[in-house]
């Protein structure tokens, strides 16, 4: 990319990505509300308004995100493979653009449809809690998913890839490190990664997953 074609490419992402936050911010008080409410117009409104949210504003920003994202890897010196913070930054991006996927498909299209036909004291039924209960923790570790997504950009940690060191030699330039381990931090962070998944398949087992709310 042109110097200013990179600086358009880094704008649009990092708005794209904003956006994407603010959308599942403005959604998780929406989620909230519909949880704590008394009042039955106020619940109803905010699942109606959350499909609408979620539907309109976070899937298509996050669609916009990624692909701003990958534009920008593969048209700059960053690579899409070189360097683990990209690697592991683009890797979760599409973990969460997959579990956004399954969750407003699943849980928030579940919600509306739902309270759209429901009156009165049908909206505060115990049968309705779990489901209430997921609409909110799922845009809350969204969150805190994407702060860190947004972290790995800023501080850029770990270093150069296996397959980026070879690029580097290849073209000419030094790597200093003839044979090269994985970084502690990047084995850590995978470590973590496989607790999460096993902990998400025993709850699934269990009963307890993210799709256990009973529609």
């Amino acid at each position: 990319m042109t110097p200013a074609l990179r600086k358009l490419a880094i704008t649009a992402h990092v708005s794209f990505s904003i956006g994407w936050v603010g959308a599942i911010a403005a959604f998780l008080v929406l989620s909230i509300a519909g949880l704590t409410s008394n009042s039955a117009d106020v619940v109803r409104g905010a699942y109606i308004s959350m499909d609408l949210i979620g539907r309109f504003a976070i899937l298509p920003l996050c669609f916009a995100a990624l692909a701003t994202g990958l534009i920008q890897a593969l048209g700059t010196p960053w690579g899409l493979m070189r360097y683990y913070w990209v690697l592991i930054k683009f890797g979760l991006t599409i973990v969460a653009t997959i579990l956004l996927l399954q969750h407003y498909f699943g849980a928030v299209a579940a919600a509306a449809e739902r309270v759209s036909g429901t009156t009165g004291d049908q909206l505060f039924s115990p049968d309705l809690t779990p489901l209430k209960v997921e609409l909110v923790r799922a845009p809350a570790l969204a969150i805190a998913l994407l702060l860190f997504i947004a972290t790995l950009g800023v501080y850029k940690p770990w270093g150069l890839t296996a397959y980026g060191r070879r690029r580097l030699q290849e073209q000419g330039k030094t790597a200093h490190e003839t044979h090269y381990e994985t970084p502690l931090g990047v084995k850590l962070f995978l470590a973590l990664c496989a607790l999460v998944v096993l902990m998400v398949v025993v709850l699934h087992l269990t009963g307890h997953g993210l799709g256990g709310h009973g529609h």
